[in-house]
């Protein structure tokens, strides 16, 4: 600092004048405020140290150190190149226009008020300097996978339409550049705006004119001349980022784009090149007309070219004449939307969806209708914490349904992590040793089938209790990872881990895992307790050099901190393994907003790949990521960048290759993006005839989207039953069903999708017509609505539409839970098949039901073969019909009444309602 300021004094010219004052010695006050600042700058680095510290730990302690290595050494060599790159542009610059700058004493100004400015400046300089250095690097780290992608990227094999470059380069190269840009861009802003405002300060302070000096113009003109270099090759990018233009009838570029925005971006580059020249020219002359000019006809070409033009060709060549200019790009935009969310493997094939199976079709799909699912997820939930959670420390996240072999049969089941949830002991037992050394693990699981009933409506457990009993065996039952632990535990203190209470007795145990980062000094213990703001991981006496810390235990929070680029699903389930281990498989995602011409979804994402199946080991917490799909290019990046993460599918176990399952999240995307691009012919695109939609359904009296749903069924053509994941679809103005999708998920056969088409010569019962005719059904509403009075609670589970040969049942459960008990009971079930709809107890019984009338021999629909058809019946008299509206109006205000809470006016509506059917069903005996 000294040497600049000698610098400074020796480059400005020396006057005559009084001697200066020797300075005052500095007060204590300046040495104190010198030590406070190290101190707190040296508290920053050790908290970033230790934070970097942990994680080498905690990363090294699962054998992915090199991951942990690759990323932090991205971030740290990414940023000390971007703050010396921006320090010595910055710094340089201002050095020069300080030494540039009028040095004269000033004529009003005092010698010792100049010479503590031109401290000033210094300080100034170099303060300013570091801190946005810091801030630039700060920021420059951050894209520290965008420089990795781009060093490391591989290709999809397809390339763009339009430029004909790979699509490689918009997902991996030009992010890294349009970064580049940007940031090289704003470190010039700043760097000519702090150039000329010391220029200005220099000039104002010692009154001086500005003489336009050459030198001074070339170090700003220089300047500028390299922004608008920048600005050159921002128009450079923006041609090829046409490509994602959301201007024309669909995502990409369009008629308008490529006859008028492409030439448009070529001659704004051309302008600004001139533009650049002009700025050389003033420098040259000393003139700044010359910029001026340049600016003024930058700023019109903007205008006229960029906006004005575009909009003249919109306007009066593409909309006159709309589908015949974009029909090639609306081709490109279904073709890329397709490939981005694989919706071109999709086999698309016909379905006869026939109105009713026959009674030869119910008997050969039996193994389907054994394993229709009738336990919802949501009611069941609550019935598993009020039957299996046994102490307040367990609980259940949510329930899972998968296939399990039980007693040589495929079965599909329904399952639950039994998770430990230390926040809800007893508040005399939230000490810090219950919560950390004792409560650590969850225990066992719980697991039915989804479609057996006790006589109390409750299910039939096939693993239950603790410990866990049933037919399928649990050797490692202890859960110290899953979807609920959020908290970090210590294993292996003095103090043993309690497993469960059996009466009075309580099991202990000690963890056995090979995870877990010592916490084997004083120095680790010391850093730990900082890290987690614990003060008693210092001073307990109850941690042993064999305790071992156990924390990022939320499976999804675990994931994600190892793979922060991968999207997750937010779904994981639990498996248990031929040995008995529990495992969580947790579906992540490969995603990208920069797919060309592929259109995005409401996040901004465009393409998406299940390229990942993280295996988390629910005891020790051991991950590990197998490769689901090797011909993903984000994937095979990402493998490039970090080869010690990934492992391939084949090295997959085959028991746990049994309990793949294509994730929800996924086919809800592809299925959301099916609806429109299912219709692949550009002039049925453009008009839109043939959109589809996802049905509605009624759920706990509330309508609301289907949800995706897993089967187990016979797909047509197929001999064997198996595990699919599907969705009906509906035209999206109409309610009857047009066809339904279906990822399968058994053996080799995993991923594969099939779209089932109805046919379009008639209508078939939708999902939302089910819903209403049975709630028009006045038996059905009936008993419902008197199972509704006394406070009960009827719960309408999930409608399942279930594919049977060549046509489909639609099954309903309905669900009763007392007031304040918070356990639903299955009480009965709904199923409808063509015209016909029954509720029993049971599926069988509704089933026999509607087929009860029937032989093998006799077909579910028309007359006989050589019989007459059957005398129509008498007409329902007016009477009849005038009472079951009023019972209807009735039953729909009480209703309204429910939704209100205005339990009286309920009450009465539902007495009324039950008058009118007493009065009606009188009639109709009378009659």
């Amino acid at each position: 600092m000294d040497s600049l300021e000698r610098l400074w004094e020796r480059s400005a010219p020396r006057e005559p004048g009084p001697k200066r004052p020797r300075l005052s010695r500095r007060g204590w006050g300046f040495y104190v405020l010198i030590i406070a600042g190290a101190i707190f700058v040296l508290f920053i680095l050790l908290n970033i140290a230790k934070g970097f510290y942990t994680d080498w730990l905690w990363f090294k302690d699962l054998g992915y150190s090199s991951v942990y290595t690759t990323i932090l050494g991205t971030r740290v060599a990414v940023f000390f190149v971007a703050v010396a790159t921006f320090a010595s542009l910055f710094l340089g610059n201002l050095i020069l226009a300080m030494r540039l700058s009028p040095k004269g004493l000033s004529d009003t100004l005092p010698v010792s008020i100049v010479a503590r400015l031109r401290r000033f400046s210094w300080w100034s300089v170099i303060g300013g300097t570091i801190f946005l250095s810091l801030i630039f690097g700060y920021v420059a780290q951050n894209n520290w996978l965008e420089v990795l992608q781009y060093f490391n990227g591989q290709p999809f094999g397809i390339n763009d339409p339009v430029f004909n470059k790979e699509v490689s380069f918009y997902v991996f190269s030009l992010p890294f550049l349009r970064f580049l840009h940007g940031w090289f861009l704003w470190a010039l802003i700043l760097t000519i705006l702090s150039s000329a405002g010391i220029y200005a300060t220099g000039y104002i302070v010692q009154r001086a004119r500005f003489d336009f000096s050459r030198l001074v113009l070339t170090h700003i003109g220089g300047l500028a001349i390299a922004i608008l270099g920048l600005f050159a090759w921002g128009y450079r990018l923006s041609i090829s980022e046409l490509v994602y233009s959301k201007q024309g009838v669909v995502f990409g570029a369009g008629y308008a784009d490529m006859h008028a925005k492409l030439p448009a971006q070529w001659i704004m580059l051309a302008v600004v090149i001139i533009c650049a020249g002009l700025f050389g020219v003033t420098i040259i002359r000393r003139r700044l007309r010359w910029a001026v000019y340049g600016i003024a006809g930058w700023v019109g070409a903007a205008i006229i070219i960029g906006i004005i033009f575009p909009f003249i060709v919109q306007r009066f060549q593409v909309e006159p004449n709309e589908l015949v200019r974009e029909a090639p790009y609306i081709e490109y935009n279904i073709e890329f939307t397709r490939e981005a969310f694989a919706l071109n493997r999709i086999d698309e094939q016909s379905f006869p969806a026939e109105e009713m199976p026959s009674i030869e079709e119910i008997d050969e799909n039996q193994a389907t209708i054994n394993n229709i699912r009738l336990w919802d997820h949501r009611p069941l939930l609550e019935t598993y914490q009020q039957l299996q959670s046994i102490r307040l420390y367990y609980d259940f996240n949510d329930v899972d349904v998968d296939r399990y072999p039980i007693d040589g049969e495929y079965r599909q089941v329904m399952l639950s992590a039994r998770e430990i949830s230390a926040e809800n002991l007893a508040s005399e037992a939230q000490t810090w040793v219950n919560r950390r050394l004792q409560y650590t693990h969850g225990y066992g699981i719980a697991m039915s089938p989804v479609n057996e009933v006790s006589t109390e409506g409750l299910p039939n457990f096939f693993v239950k209790d603790l410990p866990p009993v049933g037919v399928v065996d649990i050797t490692r039952p202890g859960i110290y990872f899953g979807e609920k632990t959020n908290d970090y535990v210590i294993v292996n203190a003095k103090t043993d881990e309690i497993d469960y209470r059996a009466g009075d007795d309580t099991i202990y145990s000690r963890y056995q895992g090979e995870t877990g980062v010592s916490l084997s000094g004083f120095i680790r213990r010391l850093v730990y307790a900082w890290e987690m703001g614990d003060f008693n991981i210092l001073i307990s006496s109850e941690l042993t050099p064999e305790s071992r810390i156990l924390y990022h235990r939320n499976i999804q929070d675990r994931v994600n901190h190892i793979a922060p680029f991968l999207k997750l699903d937010s779904d994981p389930y639990l498996v248990v393994m031929e040995d008995g281990r529990l495992v969580w498989i947790q579906d992540a995602y490969t995603v990208t907003d920069r797919y060309p011409y592929s259109e995005p979804l409401s996040n901004g994402l465009n393409y998406i790949r299940n390229s990942v199946k993280v295996v988390i080991d629910a005891y020790d917490g051991s991950t590990i990521f197998y490769i689901a799909d090797t011909e993903d290019a984000l994937i095979r990046t990402y493998q490039a960048i970090f080869p010690e993460l990934f492992v391939d599918a084949e090295e997959m176990p085959e028991d746990l290759k049994a309990h793949r399952r294509y994730p929800e999240y996924m086919f809800d995307v592809q299925a959301e993006v099916y609806q429109t691009y299912h219709m692949q012919n550009a002039a049925i695109f453009y008009n839109k005839e043939d959109l589809w939609a996802v049905p509605r359904e009624y759920y706990d009296d509330r309508e609301q989207l289907m949800e995706p749903y897993y089967v187990t069924m016979r797909l047509p053509g197929e001999d064997e039953d198996e595990f699919l994941l599907m969705l009906p679809f509906t035209p999206t103005t109409k309610e009857f069903t047009i066809g339904w999708l279906a990822a399968r998920c058994d053996g080799n056969n995993y991923g594969k999708l099939f779209a089932y088409n109805f046919p379009k010569t008639r209508q078939i019962y939708g999902p939302s017509q089910i819903e209403n005719r049975i709630q028009q059904d006045t038996e059905i509403t009936k008993e419902l609505a008197l199972w509704g009075q006394g406070g009960s609670k009827v719960i309408r589970g999930n409608l399942l539409l279930i594919p049977l040969g060549n046509s489909h049942l639609y099954v309903e459960p309905v669900f009763l839970e007392a007031e304040g008990v918070g356990l639903p009971e299955l009480k009965r079930v709904i199923v409808a098949a063509g015209d016909q709809i029954a509720m029993e107890n049971t599926l069988e019984e509704s089933i026999a039901a509607i087929y009860g009338m029937l032989t093998p021999e006799e077909p579910p629909t028309g007359e006989p073969d050589g019989e007459e058809p059957p005398t129509p019946t008498e007409p329902v008299s007016a009477e009849i019909v005038a009472l079951i509206d009023e019972a209807w109006q009735h039953y729909n205000q009480a209703q309204e009444f429910y939704r209100a809470g205005d339990w009286v006016s309920y009450g009465q509506e539902m007495e009324a309602f039950e008058n009118t059917l007493d009065q009606l069903m009188e009639l109709i005996d009378e009659e």
